[in-house]
């Protein structure tokens, strides 16, 4: 009876997969210039005793891009729990007299993945509520938390000062990146707002206004780093922009945190003797405060919704560092794959960074099925599900056109697009559904998939 069991559920996953495809599906194929073998497609009920759907090259092997990131969060939700914190220190190897500390100040990070220029103030503040003025020695920044290997930021696509290609940090701030704002002015000139404060850097203040359409406004700027601490602006900005701003990678990421630390503390009121430099915490040193992240269920909503590659990264990390000891790759990888196997069952995908940004990373549609089986009915489903974006709604699925209501994790690079998640049934049950690309009209993706969630939402 077994054996004819085994032989049965064969030949259904076998008919399943040769199905056709819906017909509107096939027409949005064919309108996007993708083959039917450059997809891999499948929609089945989140209960996996239910035959699935819609089966197409369920086992073929593919590049997730960020939808990889559904495993890291799943993970990390699973092992550490939903009120997981990360904690940053600042210590002291030295007394306090007369409102300076007769020593160093340091600055020890444990992976936060949100230490942001609000929450860092607050630290620094705190600090100078114990009644530190001056710090006789040097403010050191401890990044040992992380062990990776030094990277070059453009080496993944050649664009060095895209925000998604920061690389993870033991003490991250504020994902090594500058947040530029041109607001016009009525003389002629939009002003020009760096934030955070970086020492030693000087960004101009004013560039000239121009006639015309916005069009590629940040090319028009005809913008020049080549010198980090004086970039310039040759070109201008037109007025028809409006107000905009500009998320940018620092361009010398090495130094980008000792000089926020440097901008921050003074802009707190404190002053150093020394330097702000990089360093380990030496034994004996005091704690005089403390941050904590937010909780991980509010953090993988940042990761999800908005695909941020750094965060997934400084959350693979944590899971090596609090679960093998050693905040390392390997470690983190090990983690996964010990929890998948576990948890998921089966082998499990290939994991590079836990972020998707990666060429090497390999997933099967199969695979990603049963991630999501397993996130529906583990104890962790609510803030899992509700870290996904919204079909319609928000984070990288508000342009959504399809009828239908469903959260999904997109993900997308150079000849690959693709989504992975939730989506509601026509008999209100929720729905398992992956749909990728690989191909080099991937891009073109997207209203395949509007189409093929509006037919999941509709009954058969």
């Amino acid at each position: 009876m077994r054996v004819l069991l085994t032989l049965f559920v064969t030949w259904l996953a076998t008919a399943v997969a040769a199905q056709p495809l819906p017909p509107e599906i096939d027409a949005a194929l064919a309108a996007a210039r993708l083959p039917r073998d450059a997809v891999t497609i499948v929609v089945t009920d989140v209960d996996p005793a239910k035959p699935p759907r819609l089966s197409h090259r369920p086992t073929a092997v593919v590049n997730p891009a960020s939808i990889a990131k559904l495993a890291t969060t799943l993970a990390g939700l699973d092992a550490l729990g939903p009120a997981y914190t990360w904690s940053t220190a600042v210590l002291a190897d030295g007394p306090v007299q007369a409102g300076t500390l007769q020593g160093n100040l340091y600055l020890k990070g444990q992976g936060d993945p949100k230490l942001v220029q609000e929450r860092l103030w607050l630290l620094l503040r705190r600090v100078r509520a114990l009644g530190i003025e001056h710090v006789a020695g040097d403010i050191v920044l401890d990044h040992s938390a992380f062990d990776v290997p030094a990277a070059d930021p453009g080496a993944f696509d050649n664009e060095p000062l895209r925000p998604y290609n920061a690389a993870p940090d033991g003490l991250l701030l504020n994902y090594k990146s500058v947040l530029l704002g041109f607001v016009p002015q009525a003389d002629g000139t939009a002003r020009v707002i760096a934030e955070p404060p970086l020492a030693g850097v000087q960004w101009p203040t004013f560039v000239t206004l121009s006639a015309g359409d916005c069009g590629d406004w940040r090319a028009a700027l005809r913008p020049d780093f080549s010198d980090p601490q004086h970039p310039r602006f040759a070109g201008a900005y037109a007025a028809a922009c409006g107000e905009r701003t500009w998320p940018l990678a620092f361009p010398d990421p090495r130094t980008y945190a000792t000089r926020v630390i440097a901008g921050a503390w003074a802009d707190a009121g404190g002053r150093i003797g020394g330097t702000v430099r990089d360093g380990a915490v030496p034994e004996g040193a005091v704690v005089l405060a403390t941050s904590a992240s937010p909780p991980l269920g509010e953090v993988v909503r940042d990761i999800n919704k908005f695909s941020n590659n750094v965060m997934a990264q400084q959350l693979f990390l944590t899971l090596g560092l609090q679960l093998r000891g050693s905040g390392t790759r390997e470690a983190a990888r090990e983690v996964l794959r010990t929890w998948w196997r576990e948890r998921i069952g089966g082998e499990p995908p290939a994991i590079d960074n836990g972020s998707g940004l990666s060429r090497d990373e390999r997933v099967t549609a199969q695979q990603l099925v049963r991630l999501l089986q397993y996130g529906w009915s583990s104890a962790v489903m609510p803030e899992f599900i509700a870290s996904l974006p919204i079909a319609g709604a928000d984070g990288t699925m508000r342009r959504s056109q399809a009828l239908a209501s469903a959260h999904l994790k997109t993900g997308s690079l150079r000849d690959v697009w693709g989504v992975a998640g939730y989506v509601r049934g026509p008999d209100g049950r929720r729905q398992v559904l992956v749909a990728i690309a690989n191909h080099p009209n991937a891009a073109g993706m997207r209203p395949v998939v509007d189409a093929l969630l509006t037919w999941a939402a509709k009954a058969p």
